[in-house]
């Protein structure tokens, strides 16, 4: 008998058939606890308590089309709830945190935010223009606090974005919106630095999902946080659908670390087995728009590989790899000769590329996607078809895991 599946890849859903031996891991759906009238009745509320708050000069940060939010209905309550309580729409600026990502169009922007993006100013973060920032010191390991100066000038800073798990940083949402999202591109590559132990001569273990407390890593983020905290952040709660079910309007580190812990509720696994052969989805589109993004789910699905064992994923990469910046560590000889280039100049994806690079000496990863098979090849996974995928569905017995949205499903053991 079997068990039959619906699987994102990109905006389409593929039925696989599994074993019934096949283990299946899903997320726990969230309780759906917010419409646009109760997020704004919970936004006066917050705004209303006596904090000082001044709304002369707001600004608002969001992220990017990478980490959705059903911007498009509820950043109209946002702006309206700031309006109700004295900000003139005029002067209201939002922030599109892309750290280090590439920019959007118009048309994709207008698809992300809705009519707000046409109604408001919008500025698009360019992690490389210096003259953009101010600076406001250094933290304890060195990382140079580097602001944008009209953030740094606005009255009231608002960061609103979903929590997730983030692969080295714990979790994303919340502060990484401030920075690395409007950072400068050298201060967000010493941060990211930490991902990697000098002494070991490997990716730091500490830097993991779902660990704040001794991640290096997101130490650093919040002490580079003190230097200018948000004034008031809404951190989004998704189901797997990607839909928002929670919006927590609050302010401070506290009520940070409280919605990372309800994401958590839903999202992590304690304890496993590991399995010979472990079939995931990234969860589709936009978790798997490209090879960057989809990244993170193939870490995730990993931990629930056995050493010598396989991984098969799903990952569309509609946008093909996500940056230049990730290919040329794949070109300098091996893991350890990438690691030294790295920890002597820190640049853009290497980390994600040592990740990489550790999975496939430990595992075998065949990956269904519309990258080619030179990209494949050079990276060091197979490429599959939908087809060879769906087979070997039906071919796998025992010992096998199934992830339906392995971005979001986290091992925390």
């Amino acid at each position: 008998m079997k068990q039959v599946l619906q699987l994102k890849y990109g905006i389409r859903q593929i039925p696989f058939s599994f074993s019934e031996l096949a283990d299946i891991f899903k997320v726990r759906e969230p309780e759906c606890k917010v419409s646009e009238e109760l997020f704004l009745n919970n936004l006066r509320e917050v705004i209303g308590r006596p904090a000082g708050l001044d709304f002369k000069r707001p600004c608002v940060v969001v992220a990017d089309q990478t980490r959705l939010c059903e911007y498009a209905g509820y950043l109209p309550a946002l702006l309206q709830a700031l309006e109700q309580a004295g900000a003139d729409s005029n002067q209201i600026t939002i922030y599109i945190a892309y750290g280090t990502h590439p920019r959007q169009s118009d048309q994709e922007s207008l698809a992300v935010y809705g009519s707000s993006y046409s109604r408001c100013r919008f500025v698009h973060h360019n992690c490389s223009d210096q003259k953009s920032f101010v600076s406001l010191g250094r933290t304890s390991r060195g990382t140079p606090v580097l602001l944008r100066r009209d953030i740094v000038e606005s009255t009231c800073l608002i960061t609103f974005g979903a929590i997730s798990h983030h692969y080295f940083a714990g979790y994303g949402g919340g502060r990484k919106l401030v920075f690395p999202g409007l950072g400068f591109r050298d201060a967000i590559y010493r941060n990211h630095g930490l991902f990697l132990d000098m002494t070991r001569r490997t990716l730091s273990p500490e830097c993991r999902p779902g660990k704040l407390d001794g991640n290096p890593l997101a130490e650093d983020l919040a002490e580079y946080e003190a230097f200018r905290p948000a004034d008031l952040t809404v951190h989004g709660i998704l189901n797997s659908r990607g839909r928002v079910c929670e919006l927590l309007p609050g302010r401070g580190a506290a009520h940070f670390r409280m919605a990372c812990a309800i994401h958590g509720r839903y999202c992590e696994i304690d304890k496993a087995p590991r399995y010979d052969v472990v079939f995931a989805s990234c969860g589709g589109y936009p978790k798997d728009i490209n090879f960057i993004q989809s990244h993170k789910a193939i870490h995730n699905a990993a931990q629930f590989v056995r050493d010598g064992g396989t991984l098969i994923i799903l990952a569309e990469c509609r946008d093909g790899i996500g940056s230049g910046t990730f290919l040329p560590w794949f070109t300098m000889g091996g893991r350890q000769a990438a690691f030294d280039r790295l920890a002597e100049d820190y640049q853009g994806n290497g980390g994600t590329a040592l990740a990489m690079m550790a999975k496939l000496e430990r595992i075998q990863i065949l990956a269904a996607t519309e990258l080619d098979d030179s990209l494949a090849m050079a990276i060091g996974f197979r490429r599959i078809t939908l087809q060879e995928a769906r087979n070997m569905a039906r071919d796998f017995g025992s010992s096998l895991a199934v992830i339906p949205n392995a971005s979001l499903l986290v091992r925390t053991d």
